[in-house]
């Protein structure tokens, strides 16, 4: 059981807007499924936050340089690492919470021990174009997720050219194959990273979303 679990609805879910990610489309999504939810840079909105969204679309550095800017990373260490607030990156957002990228030269968050890697399909008998963008599936790996509840070889909307090389296999909770296997869900604790975009996978994002905002993985296990 995560030590975050609850037994009832978070009371606000905070998505930090720092200029990288579609947020409008995540808030919408988590007001279908009744979530409260607001779009915010401000820190101390943040900092009175339930839970945490960290989206992103663009490039790594950027994104690092941009939350560093906005006085966020302190925050997010605070909350996350130790006040155990739940938190979820979405695609770019997912690779910052990793060691770094090799799309750039910054470190990133460092609260999974992983490295965010370029897609080299070269050897793999295959001419799939990178990025790799559209629906595929996730299967989840048994470990408790945001994919309990029927989201077993449930599929996602991708768009991405990066992906997340973890180096503990305890810490892939989804696994996705576009040439080769890769890392789609990753976590540890209250922490949590999707590859593909919620917002954008109809039913099964609203699930995936309303799994994370109701905190009851292991009762949907």
């Amino acid at each position: 059981m995560p030590p975050w679990h609850e037994a009832r609805s978070c009371k606000t879910i905070a998505i930090i807007d720092y200029g990288m990610g579609n947020v409008g489309s995540i808030r919408n999504m988590l007001s279908r499924i009744g979530a409260e939810a607001i779009v915010t840079s401000d820190p101390h909105v943040v900092s009175d936050a339930n839970k945490i969204i960290l989206p992103g679309v663009g490039a790594f550095d950027h994104a690092m340089e941009r939350l560093r800017g906005m006085e966020f990373i302190s925050l997010l260490n605070q909350k996350v690492l130790g006040d155990g607030v739940a938190c979820l990156g979405i695609c770019l957002g997912m690779q910052l919470l990793t060691n770094g990228s090799e799309e750039g030269n910054l470190p990133g968050l460092g609260w999974i021990d992983a490295q965010t890697r370029r897609f080299d399909l070269d050897g793999q008998g295959t001419d799939l174009p990178i990025p790799h963008t559209g629906w595929n599936t996730v299967r989840d790996e048994g470990r408790g997720s945001v994919l309990a509840g029927g989201l077993d070889e449930a599929r996602f909307y991708f768009v991405h050219s990066y992906y997340v090389d973890c180096n503990s296999e305890e810490d892939v909770f989804g696994t996705t194959r576009y040439g080769i296997r890769f890392a789609s869900v990753i976590g540890r604790d209250n922490i949590t990273g999707v590859q593909f975009h919620p917002e954008k996978s109809h039913r099964f994002g609203m699930q995936l979303l309303r799994n994370f905002a109701e905190g009851q993985w292991s009762d949907l296990a």
